[in-house]
Parts: structure tokens; C-alpha cells; sequence
């Protein structure tokens, strides 16, 4: 069933409140002297010797690109301490876990830029069920908020210069590679980006894929290819045709990446094909669904054949709705009620979304393991 404008809306309004807690909010830690503390950890082998617990903090970065400040969530390996927050919670879905403050583990560790989707998924905070498997096995992720991308900003033409995301990484991991609470705890060597739905094709610009302007232009002349999304473009009165196609196309190639993983790209029909063939680096390319039920913006197979050093994987079980958070019981029945057609709650072929979860996790990882650790 093709998205309705409704569902974007609920979407965008539902992701303003995605965080519960106990206690305040997150503590920011911007000298020395509030770093939290340390405790010992091997980190040099391929794989985490030790069982570690996830940390979490909140910094602020400013964008020069945009003119404004970036709230960015950092995940960590931690030891136990902290207080227990959740992240990612909603009307719709669970929270996950983390340890705010808790202390990092010391050593170096790879770091992993996440790049969130929009909507629903609008926020950093809606890949906690990722960033914290993540942390737990020895990475440090750290996740922008796009600005624009939901909550109370939210903006369709913000939301759809998608050439501004890949600079949100960028200025995050500037700011990672001069904090004094991350800096010393970083392998700067060993730095990749994971991006989910419109985050991945973010993760591909990174990589140094570029955007086709003409195409992006044209992405909402009809429903065709994303009914829900076009449809908000045009009622707040956006004309893409009208944007900076100079700066649109430009490169947003970063050169301390060595590795990026894109789950359902979108939207990935927007590329100059003939850009993939300078990635230099290995990409890993996941697609939810069944061939013939993959959103067409989100096929990834032809991207995988165009990239150099690409791999390919499809989870036929799942469905692109498989990247939010587990529902909470009766969320099904409430996405009804408001209005939302969507099967948010429904994974393919009935299957678990614990199950897809612990899979992706598994494959996820993994990839990040061969790619970041080896040789480490």
C-alpha cells in the first residue's frame, strides 16, 4: 500500500517524542573536567574480549554548512554506572536502554556515523535498538539529528536536501576527532558510516556518490515514486526544480571513511549512476523484502552492480518497516485509529521483528567487525 500523506504527517509529529527517562536530561560533557570516568578494557583484538555495557551522552556541534547546532547522541562501550535511560520510545514503539554518563571504557575504538531516515524514524534517537547492540560490541556510534527531519522544525525543504546530511556526519566526526571526552577513545584509522532508509543514501554520498540534480528535481512530479513524501513536498509548497543544482551535485566525499553499510537506501534513484564506480572504498548494501516488494526508490541491487567493491544481501523476511523499533502491544490498533495505513507493526510473512532485529544486528555487526577491526 502506498504511503498517505496523513501517515507523514502523524509520522513527523509522533517522532517529536521519542526519549523517556527517569531523570533529566542527558548531562553534556564539554571539558576535561566533566569527562566521566574511565575503566579498562582490551580493545585491540578483532573481536570485544569482555562483555561491555552501552554509555550514552549528548553533545552539541556546530554545522558550519547549515548555520546552526547538530544534537548529536554518542553510544559507547561502557562499564557499568550511569543511570538507566530509554532511548527511541513512543506512542508506537519500545525504547532501548542505555547507561547515561556511564563511564567509557578506555582504549581506541572504531567509530561508527549513523545517519537516520525521515519521519517516523527522523531522529537519532529512533536507531537506539542499533547504536546500542553497536556499543555493546565495541564501537562508538554517533548519530546527528538532521535538522528539519521531524519534531516541531520540521521542514519538507530541509528535509529534501539530502546534500546537507552527508556534511552532518562530517561535522560530527570533527567535533568527535577534538572532544576531549571521545578523542582519546577513537581510532581515527578506523572510521565508518551506517545509514538507514533516507540515511543510507546519506551513507552513499559519504562514500562518494553524487547526486543526480536533474533527477532529484524531477522526484516529485508525480506520486509514482514516493506518494507520501511527495505529496508533503508539495502541499508546503516546495519546488525542488527550483533548488541549487550546482551544489546539489557537488561531491560530499569523506576520506577518513574506509567502509559504509546503506539498509534500504532512499532515495537511491536520485544518484548519477556513473558516480558509484569511484567509490574506492567497500560498500555493503542490504534491501528488506521480497523481490517485487521492495520500494522501487529503495533498490539497491543495481547501486551493489555499479560500485567496485559492493556486497548485496536481501532479508525477505523484513519489510522497510522492519528498521523502526519493536511495537508495543496494542501499537498496531492505535496506528489504526489515527489514521496510519501503513503496517507499521507488520513485518513480512508474519515474522518476528525480534528476530529480524537480532538478524540484522548479527549482519550488521559483523560487516563492521571485518571492516573496522581486522588487523587492528
Amino acid at each position: 500500500m502506498k504511503p498517505t500523506l496523513l501517515t507523514i504527517v502523524l509520522y513527523l509529529a509522533m517522532a517529536c517524542s521519542v526519549m523517556a527517562e527517569p531523570n533529566a536530561g542527558f548531562e553534556r560533557f564539554d571539558n576535561q573536567a566533566e569527562r566521566p570516568g574511565t575503566t579498562s578494557v582490551d580493545s585491540s583484538s578483532q573481536a570485544t574480549a569482555v562483555e561491555l555495557d552501552a554509555g550514552v551522552q549528548q553533545i552539541v556541534v556546530r554545522s558550519q554548512e547549515r548555520g546552526t547546532d547538530l544534537d548529536v547522541i554518542v553510544w559507547y562501550p561502557a562499564s557499568p554506572g550511569g543511570e538507566a535511560v530509554l532511548l527511541g520510545e513512543s506512542v508506537f514503539f519500545e525504547g532501548t536502554e542505555a547507561l547515561r554518563n556511564a563511564p567509557i571504557s578506555t582504549g581506541r575504538f572504531p567509530l561508527i556515523l549513523l545517519s537516520h531516515g525521515a519521519g517516523l524514524a527522523g531522529r537519532a534517537e529512533a536507531l537506539s535498538w542499533i547504536a546500542t547492540a553497536l556499543a555493546k560490541e565495541g564501537f562508538i556510534v554517533a548519530a546527528p539529528t538532521h535538522p528539519g527531519n521531524t519534531g516541531p522544525d520540521r521542514s519538507a525543504a530541509e528535509t529534501m536536501k539530502l546534500w546537507l546530511r552527508p556534511p552532518d556526519l562530517s561535522e560530527t566526526l570533527d567535533a568527535i576527532a577534538k572532544s576531549e571526552a571521545f578523542q582519546p577513545h577513537v581510532n581515527a584509522d578506523r572510521i565508518g558510516a551506517l545509514g538507514l532508509s533516507m540515511g543510507g543514501s546519506t551513507a552513499l554520498s559519504i562514500a562518494g556518490g553524487r547526486l543526480d540534480p536533474e533527477l532529484l528535481a524531477n522526484y516529485c512530479d508525480t506520486n509514482e515514486l514516493n506518494a507520501s513524501l511527495c505529496d508533503w513536498v508539495r502541499l508546503s509548497g516546495v519546488d525542488l526544480h527550483a533548488m541549487n543544482k550546482q551544489v546539489a551535485s557537488r561531491d560530499n566525499r569523506d576520506e577518513r571513511i574506509r567502509f559504509v553499510m546503506a539498509i534500504d537506501p532512499v532515495p537511491v534513484d536520485v544518484f548519477a549512476v556513473e558516480t558509484f564506480s569511484g567509490i574506492s572504498i567497500p560498500v555493503a548494501l542490504i534491501n528488506l523484502g521480497k523481490d517485487g516488494e521492495i520500494p522501487s526508490t529503495a533498490q539497491a541491487a543495481d547501486t551493489a552492480n555499479a560500485i567496485p567493491d559492493a556486497s548485496y544481501e536481501v532479508i525477505e523476511e523484513a519489510s522497510h518497516f522492519s528498521m523502526f523499533a519493536e511495537c508495543k502491544p496494542g501499537a498496531a490498533e492505535i496506528a489504526v485509529q489515527e489514521g496510519i495505513e501503513e503496517p507499521i507493526c507488520t513485518d513480512g510473512n508474519g515474522s518476528s521483528r525480534h528476530t529480524i532485529h537480532a538478524q540484522l544486528i548479527d549482519m550488521i555487526t559483523a560487516a563492521f567487525n571485518r571492516a573496522l577491526k581486522q588487523g587492528s
